[in-house]
């Protein structure tokens, strides 16, 4: 396997050993910021049991809402593949963008402009201090790889995307495709 550095629209697979991690078990980050000062990502495959219009009542339709990590989960963040919709964006790669003017997206989700394959919506990110995610990758908690799917992530289904990964990575990793989430009730 190729070693892939960490930087900006990488994603950053759990290793099987982080089971007991409650925020983290399991789960595939997008890194939208890698640099000297730190680290931002959004989980991609935990959704949450509230929908967009749960939280923002001014929107009338019900886009699934995700866990994007354990930092201000009280903040509502998104990624889109639409900057030509979305004024202020910043672009993380390969045609995926986070953040812009949410104004503009409550009236574009209502006129049926932006759909959830355009959209991801997140409460709270990932964040890691300056060299935090360097030592969390010395001590092999994180597997770093491309994104292959580029701005069409944002469709990818959250079920079976962790164990898909397992199944890619092939080797020791394929055991842990069919492994229960808690390795102890197995």
């Amino acid at each position: 396997m190729v070693e892939v550095k960490p930087k900006k629209g990488t994603l950053l697979i759990a290793e099987p050993t982080l089971y007991g991690d409650v925020s983290f078990n399991r789960s595939i980050v997008l890194l939208a910021e890698h640099g000297e000062e730190g680290s931002i990502g959004f989980i991609l495959n935990k959704p949450l049991d509230y929908t967009i219009n749960d939280l923002v009542k001014e929107i009338d339709i019900p886009f699934k809402v995700y866990n994007g990590g354990p930092v201000e989960q009280d903040n509502l963040y998104f990624i889109h593949k639409v900057p030509h919709l979305i004024e202020n964006s910043i672009e993380i790669s390969d045609g995926i963008f986070w953040g812009g003017d949410f104004g503009s997206i409550v009236d574009l989700i209502n006129q049926n402009i932006i759909g959830e394959d355009d959209i991801r919506f997140f409460l709270g990110y990932s964040g890691w201090s300056s060299l935090q995610l360097n030592e969390e990758l010395s001590s092999k908690s994180w597997i770093v790889v491309e994104n292959v799917y580029e701005s069409n992530i944002i469709q990818k289904s959250p079920n079976a995307f962790w164990k898909e990964k397992m199944v890619e990575l092939g080797g020791n990793y394929l055991i842990w495709s069919n492994a229960p989430e808690n390795p102890n009730l197995n």
